[in-house]
């Protein structure tokens, strides 16, 4: 089955790059001595040096504060997507402490692996029978700028891309092949239209920088409307096929055994005899109740 198309053809406005900053270890302990600093000066005035020394001190803490606002801390699957002036930078992906500059803004973006389930949605298959489906996918953040810039919500975005694609493929294909036996359908050939869906999900999220890493269904059936009738009509279907491997078995013995009486020559009978006989033993081997034989003390033809 070929893949399925990308929703959306525009190429991408932004790739994610790398961006790592200044050691956030020692830009930490040079903000704490700058405002150590600050203050020390500020209190000078206490010792008998000028008062202006005050307002010097504070500036000083002040700048130590403010070089301290650009550590960053980036935790183990986790990714910092970096802005200045509204313009991307870069983004962070080595787990630490950083620093970059403090007017920048820094994004968290999660890149763990989640999973979206959706909700069991009612739908109507190839033929046109409502069935209730649902699947899963397993996910997680590849691209950290496209995430974030290409889409409004990432997550609500797989979320709905996710349900669209199931609802396609369910319309695609019968619940259940009835009438043809090498047509694709839902309930029997799950593996392969899984490979489908995983792939038009793939499709439909790639503008958001998201791996698909699988999709699965979680729940088939027939809406419950129709789900008696369909029942039924398995159940038929069942009864016809196990009927037909009787009789097939049926026969089968019955030419045997006409075949070793007639070898050994045990008794011989005309072609109406045989025709009774044959009915008889099809009777009895294709009946859904015990036989009652009935003791012929005559001869064959009374």
């Amino acid at each position: 089955m070929p893949d399925a198309p990308s929703v959306i053809d525009a190429a991408p406005q932004y790739r994610e790059r790398a961006t790592s900053g200044a050691g956030g270890v020692p830009m930490l302990l040079v903000s704490l001595a700058i405002v150590l600093l600050g203050v020390v000066i500020a209190c000078a005035p206490a010792i008998g040096l000028p008062e202006f020394l005050i307002g010097i001190g504070i500036a000083v803490a002040l700048a130590g504060v403010f070089l301290s606002i650009g550590l960053t801390m980036v935790a183990p699957n986790e990714a910092r997507v970096v802005q200045l002036f509204g313009r991307y930078v870069g983004t962070m992906r080595t787990e630490g402490l950083h620093w970059v500059n403090p007017l920048t803004a820094r994004t968290k973006v999660s890149t763990r692996i989640r999973n979206h389930e959706t909700s069991v949605m009612k739908v109507n298959d190839a033929s046109g029978s409502p069935i209730e489906i649902s699947a899963v996918a397993v996910w997680q953040v590849e691209d950290t700028a496209r995430a974030s810039f290409e889409v409004d919500d990432f997550v609500e975005f797989v979320s709905i891309q996710t349900e669209a694609a199931v609802r396609h493929i369910a319309g695609k294909y019968p619940y259940d092949s009835h009438d043809d036996a090498h047509a694709y359908s839902l309930r029997e050939n799950a593996e392969a239209i899984t490979e489908e869906l995983s792939n038009e999900v793939v499709a439909r999220v790639e503008a958001a920088g998201v791996r698909v890493i699988e999709t699965r269904f979680t729940h088939l059936a027939y809406a419950p409307e129709i789900a008696q009738a369909m029942l039924q009509r398995q159940q038929a279907g069942a009864v016809v096929a196990a009927r037909r491997e009787i009789v097939e078995g049926a026969v089968g013995m019955v030419d045997r055994a006409l075949e070793i009486l007639a070898d050994d020559d045990i008794v011989d009978m005309d072609e109406e005899r045989k025709a009774a006989m044959v009915s008889n033993l099809l009777v009895v081997l294709c009946s859904d109740t015990p036989a009652s034989p009935v003791v012929n003390t005559g001869t064959l033809y009374q």
